[in-house]
């Protein structure tokens, strides 16, 4: 069925937030007396929340080690939101574009809701998202379907005319639990994991991406 609304990741999907991700937590590792990493090396730490992030970037360390990584991240991260983070080209008048189409739209990720929605307000300007959401309190992260099916509910649409845009397999297995249409990107951080993990399309600009998901 022609898709009736599209749920977008964030992180390396609709913006690029890599430098200023890596170098919060390189900040916080070498507060707290840990080996900083080069920044590629956050292409794989970066995708299943931020607990996650702390545990890969710490290399394992102890819970209260990272407990305190974390915090110091955070703070880090809540003061240089902006410092490198940009919409990836042609990004925004895709959104644009489909707005147009009378398509509601969606951004799910895993990253801290605040961060979320302050990013998508500021950088997505002029976009008219139905609902923006990051990791809140008791809802499982991607790729457990959980707030994904949520989120369809929330606009009205069965899962199967739903799509959903991101850049690595945490996504797609997301849109395959989900029973939604995934797209992936080849402009983000894994894109080698994309067609692996059952990405119904693969696309490499905004401008394939519209067409894509305008002929799904």
């Amino acid at each position: 069925m022609p898709l009736g609304a599209v749920l977008f990741d964030l992180d390396g999907t609709l913006v690029d937030s890599l430098g200023d991700i890596a170098a919060a937590m390189n900040h916080a590792l070498v507060h707290h007396g840990l080996p900083p990493h080069p920044e590629a090396a956050y292409l794989r730490f970066v995708g299943e929340g931020v607990s996650q992030l702390a545990h890969r970037a710490t290399g394992g360390a102890d819970p209260a080690l990272q407990g305190r990584v974390l915090s110091t991240y955070h703070g880090y991260y809540d003061a240089h939101l902006f410092d490198r983070t940009s919409p990836y080209p042609g990004v925004v008048e895709m959104l644009q574009a489909l707005a147009a189409d009378g398509l509601p739209l969606g951004v799910l990720s895993n990253k801290s809701d605040d961060f979320v929605k302050r990013l998508a307000a500021r950088l997505l300007p002029g976009v008219s998202f139905a609902a923006v959401y990051g990791e809140r309190p008791g809802i499982p992260r991607k790729p457990d379907p959980t707030a994904a099916l949520a989120l369809a509910a929330e606009l009205g649409v069965a899962p199967a005319a739903c799509g959903f845009v991101g850049d690595t397999s945490v996504d797609m297995d997301t849109a395959k639990a989900a029973g939604m249409y995934g797209v992936g990107v080849t402009w983000g951080f894994r894109p080698a994991e994309l067609e692996a993990h059952g990405a119904k399309a693969v696309v490499s600009s905004a401008a394939d991406l519209l067409a894509a998901l305008r002929a799904a």
